[in-house]
């Protein structure tokens, strides 16, 4: 058995800086921040948009051609989530994969709302002018819709994770904060992306925010 790196530095990153965003959308909302509160949305969507790039231009494991499995497969995956056994992913399992793209699209779907968002407590969303009333007044309410059903995936997902680590013992969360897993010396190290190009990832992300902010 040895250690391999699995998980780089910018997957990782994206995980916990969303989680800390999303705690942050909830505190700003709850306290009625909404300044930050907008802030908090962009930063979350420069973050999707980049894990949405980096799915397609990063490393072997963070890419969806690498983890999205046939739902078969996913189906298949969660019959046996019962029976204990070493995990020899490399990478998401088939019904993490599936996860991951449903939490992406819920993310996306919210932080793109909230663009249009136009109510009595926050400032009108940069693009609620090119759109009418009765329009931002539907994507108001798929804003809220939308935050309520991340939050239930939220929880389905924190409740899978430890539902792994009592029922087959396997440990999901040490991986994604130290990048390594100990598979057995057969199994191939997957190709990791260098941060040149996470970079170049990275400020097409911010490029395209700023787009949707300044200029539609």
């Amino acid at each position: 058995m040895r250690k391999v790196v699995i998980w780089d530095a910018p997957t990782r990153l994206f995980h916990w800086l969303t989680a800390i965003l999303v705690a942050a959308a909830y505190a700003t909302w709850r306290f009625d921040q909404m300044d930050w509160h907008i802030w908090v949305g962009y930063a979350l969507l420069a973050l999707v948009i980049f894990r949405l790039l980096w799915g397609l231009f990063g490393s072997e494991t963070a890419r969806f051609a690498a983890f999205l499995a046939p739902p078969r497969a996913a189906f298949v995956h969660l019959a046996h989530l019962f029976r204990r056994e070493p995990d020899r992913e490399i990478g998401h399992n088939p019904a993490g994969g599936w996860m991951v793209l449903v939490l992406l699209a819920l993310l996306l779907g919210e932080a793109l709302s909230g663009l249009y968002v136009n109510n009595d407590v926050a400032d009108p969303g940069p693009l609620t002018q090119i759109v009418p009333a009765r329009i931002s007044n539907l994507i108001d309410a798929l804003h809220t819709y939308l935050w309520w059903t991340l939050l239930a995936a939220v929880t389905l997902h924190v409740l899978a994770v430890a539902l792994y680590r009592m029922a087959k013992g396997q440990n999901l969360v040490l991986p994604m904060v130290t990048g390594r897993k100990t598979l057995p010396p057969e199994m191939r190290a997957p190709a990791l992306a260098g941060p040149l190009r996470m970079l170049l990832v990275l400020g097409g992300s911010l490029i395209a925010v700023a787009v949707l902010i300044n200029f539609l």
